[in-house]
């Protein structure tokens, strides 16, 4: 005797799953330009390195003598595998069966797969298309009932989920079209990328149509949509692309909040100085300057990782290596506004902060920034409120912390550039520039009277003006202590990565008291 036969029918089962929806819905995916869930896994992870869970669960069907006549597998492949050799979970929407929905699939596959990555550790990436294990329509016939939202499995299935956030990196890719629960599931993430051609949105075009909105999938839920709202992190024009952005971002953190993030080998010098600093900030405040190539002359070479760039424009966040060391690197981008904290950027602030310190990350901060935006519109966007909240995220951080002041520090905004209350390294570059408001506007208000006065008034505003810059100069403030260094900017590198490295003794591994929340 042996298990042959047992072992015939466990590969036939098998090459069904393989087949997912059959030929025609596979045909039918490639011709939509997008490659099948298995194809997307493979594209994603090292070479062989992929161990599913589960591949054979799925709905059966049986002739009078109980042997299998068909089958099709559930819609929700997931396994362990590695991504540059660490080992990460995975899990992915077949669309090809039943387009993702919620009638295809085993709810107990997809909430495995987030319980794999919090217990044994791992990073996950979900990849997304259709309802993501939402709603169909259709689930009430197939089921025979209709299902009350947040039962018990829907409930663990997103508590999961979003407490994964607090653990382990999470990465949501979306391509395709993402609705419902895959649109939250996409959402709760540290990191999300989306292809052009795909849309994302609560209830698609159908639904929103018996609202009086009659709108395409990429007028509802495009990726400008979504990237500029700051639902989606990125948006790229390949599934490709998309996968090596997973990559690339996860290279950058640790397996865990019980890890440190990895260092990599380094050949960029830590000490190298970069002369074009030097020339990087006009000497008219009215001007403004590319922040990026600032960021780019001082961290290793080719680290950057921006996150966010459409999102809160005038405050730029990414990833980055110090001497090899990961940092998180934010930055003011005086294209936008000035610099000045919207009401978007302070929640693109708060996000990135949180998962600084999540993940142990050093956060460096080239600041540039004029204060809050002011005026009508940002007071209707409850810009104080969010500005609030951006605040006390940085003072909640725990990791270390360095400031360099390439220009503007103004007002309340301008006040909250490191965590009060604890040790914090700063530097001011020679432009640096800073007051409780700008010298323009407030000399008309606070010397009015005695403008109004002069024979000349023109001429008394640029003698009280020029009188005031020479009174505000940063080296009067490095007098008194209120600005600690103030640095030739071509030192910048040699000393941020000396920060780098004085940090390694200050990271501590665990779960944050305030770790990232969606």
């Amino acid at each position: 005797m042996n298990w042959r036969a047992e072992l015939d029918e466990l590969r036939l089962r098998e090459r069904l799953a393989h087949a997912m929806g059959g030929p025609d819905k596979v045909k039918r995916q490639h011709d939509g330009g997008r490659l099948t869930v298995r194809e997307r896994i493979d594209r994603l992870v090292d070479a062989a390195s992929f161990h599913e869970t589960g591949a054979i669960a799925g709905s059966a069907t049986y002739d009078e003598n109980n042997e299998l006549k068909s089958f099709t597998a559930s819609n929700s492949i997931f396994g362990r595998a590695r991504i540059d050799g660490r080992p990460v979970v995975v899990v992915g929407d077949d669309f090809t069966v039943r387009g993702g929905s919620a009638d295809a699939t085993i709810h107990e596959k997809p909430l495995m797969a987030e319980r794999m990555a919090a217990e044994f550790r791992l990073p996950i990436v979900r990849i997304i298309e259709g309802s993501g294990g939402g709603g169909s329509v259709k689930t009430i016939e197939t089921k025979g009932r209709a299902n009350l939202p947040g039962g018990v499995g829907t409930s663990l299935g997103f508590h999961y989920t979003t407490a994964n956030m607090a653990v382990v990196p999470v990465v949501a890719l979306g391509l395709g079209s993402v609705a419902g629960l895959g649109a939250a599931r996409l959402a709760a993430s540290h990191y999300s990328v989306m292809t052009k051609s795909s849309a994302m949105f609560v209830a698609g075009p159908p639904v929103v149509a018996r609202v009086g909105q009659d709108l395409s999938k990429q007028e509802l839920g495009g990726w400008e949509i979504q990237t500029k709202s700051g639902a989606v992190d990125h948006a790229v024009e390949t599934e490709d692309e998309a996968f090596a952005c997973a990559r690339r971002f996860l290279s950058y953190l640790p397996s865990s909040v019980y890890e440190l993030p990895p260092r990599l080998e380094n050949d960029d010098d830590p000490e190298r100085r970069d002369d074009s600093l030097m020339q990087a900030i006009p000497k008219d405040r009215r001007k403004v300057y590319k922040v990026r190539p600032i960021i780019e002359a001082v961290v290793d070479r080719g680290s950057f990782f921006e996150i966010g760039v459409m999102f809160g424009r005038s405050v730029v966040t990414g990833l980055a290596r110090l001497d090899g060391r990961p940092v998180a690197v934010m930055a003011s981008d005086p294209y936008f506004y000035g610099g000045s904290w919207t009401a978007t950027a302070c929640q693109k602030i708060v996000r990135f902060v949180d998962l600084a310190e999540t993940f142990h990350l050093p956060v460096v901060y080239f600041m540039d920034c004029p204060g809050f935006l002011i005026g009508l519109e940002a007071e209707r966007a409850a810009t104080i409120r969010h500005g609030v909240r951006a605040m006390a995220a940085i003072n909640q951080t725990s990791v270390p912390w360095c400031t360099i002041i390439i220009r503007n520090s103004f007002g309340v905004a301008g006040a909250v550039h490191q965590p009060a209350g604890r040790l914090a390294l700063r530097y001011a570059w020679l432009s640096g520039y800073w007051g409780s408001l700008p010298l323009e506007g407030g000399i008309e208000a606070a010397y009015r009277a005695e403008i109004d006065a002069a024979p000349d008034p023109a001429a008394k505003l640029c003698e009280i003006e020029d009188r005031l810059n020479k009174l505000r100069s940063p080296f009067r403030t490095a007098e008194a202590f209120w600005v600690e260094e103030i640095i030739d900017p071509r030192e910048t590198r040699p000393l941020v990565c000396e920060f780098a490295r004085l940090s390694d003794k200050l990271l501590t591994v665990g779960p944050s008291a305030f770790p990232i929340r969606p």
